[in-house]
């Protein structure tokens, strides 16, 4: 997949760019739509295409995903988007909404287009016309399951359409969107995507990436019969936790291993497709203190003065959360490295109490890092399938999947749990497991308790999702079409 998206990253991430209107539903008249699809590799290279343009909305997904819950803080003055989003002040001018709003609708405005003309394509010609079809929509059903997640109501856009009928196209409820086009498209996905790749097409969405997020749709819908038996099937795979949880994160390896279900692609190398993270995770001199950012640079590789923004800083609360002997705690929630002298270098400033070492990697230039971002590993999907099995009633059973991960970290196995005692068992467990991984929030707002752990910060009970973006209200200057959320008014 790297390899694939290499040649073809930038011109189509080029193609996604261009100037668009309303929600990025530029009408298929106005690309030669007959020439880009014929072959089975046109239809390949479109498919591509779509994976890329979720790299750009991605960056800002921890923002979302965790920045917004009480698991992360903003510890510095600058940066006001983030320090907005921490203390539930998102203005609806914040390019964070209109960033990722257009990406994943510019994500959707492509995938309709492949999936309209590849439906006369003749199988005999597109040779992977399934597994085409079947890519298309998972990346669809994520966009779509993101959207949802972060604003509410949507438009809801399946086929292409003109510009005139775009700004005609009003909010759908969310349940309509969930039952008519993500589960819909992950039910066809899954019939039609292979259980691996090898080579290049490693990175691709396969059949257990579909089912697993379609685990995650149930659960979100507190479906938890079918989202059992989504999970378990992933189960049945091939799939396992990596021996060593540090692993998961050394991006020197090879990060497509046994516990790699689904991640968003990046490529450093200079040509303008690798990710952010390193850059947005790594210390400040002014936040870490210079000795410990020269240590970080030595360590990981990073370029030595890399711009960093000292983002995704854990809270006290989390960082309490974790037992003294937790093999997760010092990658996830460090206060320091072992020196090039065998002695201990921690922060040296009081701004920063801790910090996480998820996503240090090498780094030949800023914002050019080979860190991939986590959509769903194996662990997310085991806590899931232990979680939906504990609300079935299945609560002795499911320990066994929430004891998987508890001794991969290294910390003692639960027994005896009664099942409200094992669902906050298995809240906590994901909030250790996958710091910084952009679960959080989300996990606080489908369980009913993102009110009651966010009210002392700021939350009001409107705010389970984000404001629309105001340049997307500006243009159809229609409410009875295009309203704002509720309390954003």
């Amino acid at each position: 997949m790297k390899g694939i998206s290499r040649a073809l990253g930038l011109a189509f991430l080029l193609l996604s760019s261009c100037n668009k209107n309303f929600i990025e539903l530029t009408p298929v008249s106005t690309v030669s739509v007959d020439v880009l699809y014929k072959t089975d590799k046109d239809f390949q290279d479109a498919v591509v295409g779509v994976y890329n343009g979720f790299r750009i909305p991605y960056q800002n997904m921890w923002q979302f995903g965790d920045l917004r819950g009480d698991d992360t803080k903003h510890d510095l003055a600058n940066g006001l988007e983030s320090i907005r989003v921490d203390n539930f002040l998102t203005d609806y001018n914040d390019n964070i909404l209109l960033t990722s709003w257009r990406g994943y609708y510019s994500v959707i405005t492509n995938a309709n287009a492949i999936i309209a003309k590849i439906a006369t394509a003749d199988p005999t010609v597109v040779k992977n016309k399934d597994r085409h079809i079947g890519e298309t929509k998972f990346l669809r059903a994520l966009a779509y399951f993101n959207l949802v997640r972060i604003f509410g109501d949507l438009p809801m856009i399946t086929t292409p359409i003109t510009l005139e009928e775009a700004y005609k196209t009003g909010r759908e409820k969310v349940d309509k969107i969930y039952d008519e086009v993500i589960i819909k498209d992950l039910l066809d996905a899954e019939t039609k995507l292979p259980v691996k790749y090898t080579g290049a097409d490693v990175g691709r969405a396969t059949r257990g990436a579909a089912k697993a997020l379609l685990g995650k749709v149930y659960l979100t819908r507190k479906d938890f019969v079918k989202a059992e038996e989504k999970l378990r099937d992933v189960t049945t795979l091939g799939y396992a936790l990596v021996k060593n949880y540090n692993d998961l994160f050394d991006y020197t390896k090879d990060e497509h291993h046994s516990e790699y279900v689904f991640d968003i692609e990046y490529i450093s190398g200079g040509i303008g497709l690798g990710s952010t993270f390193t850059n947005t995770f790594t210390l400040e001199f002014q936040s870490g203190g210079r000795a410990l950012v020269d240590e970080l640079s030595r360590i990981y590789g990073i370029l030595p003065g890399a711009t960093a923004a000292s983002g995704g800083n854990p809270t006290t609360s989390i960082f309490q959360a974790f037992d003294p002997k937790d093999l997760r705690k010092d990658i996830s929630v460090a206060t320091g490295v072992i020196g090039a002298d065998g002695k201990f270098v921690g922060l040296s400033t009081t701004g920063v109490t801790s910090f996480s070492k998820k996503y240090m990697a090498p780094l030949k230039a800023n914002n050019d890092s080979p860190a991939n971002w986590k959509v769903i590993r194996y662990a997310d999907v085991l806590l899931m399938l232990a979680e939906a099995m504990n609300e079935n009633g299945k609560t002795t059973e499911a320990l066994t999947y929430l004891n998987q991960v508890r001794q991969r970290a290294g910390v003692t196995a639960y027994s005896g749990l009664t099942k409200d005692d094992f669902r906050e068992k298995v809240y906590l467990e994901r909030r250790l497991e996958l710091f910084l991984e952009g679960h959080r929030w989300f996990d606080l707002v489908r369980t009913g308790r993102a009110l009651s752990v966010m009210a002392p910060f700021g939350m009001k009970p409107y705010m389970t999702v984000f404001p629309l973006p105001l340049t997307e209200l500006e243009i159809i200057r229609n409410p009875s079409v295009f309203a704002q959320n509720p309390g954003y008014e």
